[in-house]
């Protein structure tokens, strides 16, 4: 009876070795998947924390909220830290078309 235990102890310990190789590589191949989404800084007017106003006048949700930081990080004077509709215009700057300065 002690042989087969110890039989049964070996091949517990290398199949839970076994598993605890390969979680490791599944967990590791998961997480290095990105997906990043981005807007064209040069379609957009004005932005805000819930969106984004393009040049032609529409108004957009950012796709993620990694494209906002980004526009705010690199456009920062022309992105405001609130809702568009905070303001009467709704947040369109009639007389600040600074792409075209």
């Amino acid at each position: 009876m002690t042989g087969t235990l110890k039989l049964a102890l070996v091949a517990l310990a290398l199949a839970g070795g076994s598993l605890a190789v390969v979680a490791p590589a599944n967990a590791d191949s998961t997480s290095t998947t990105v997906t990043t989404t981005t807007v064209d800084p040069g379609v957009v007017a004005f932005g805000y924390n819930d969106g984004y106003w393009d040049r032609s006048r529409a108004w957009h949700a950012w796709p993620s909220h990694g494209a906002a930081v980004q526009y705010e990080t690199r456009y920062h004077d022309h992105y405001y830290g609130w809702k568009h509709d905070r303001d009467p215009d709704k947040g369109w700057r009639e007389h600040d078309s600074w792409w075209n300065r």
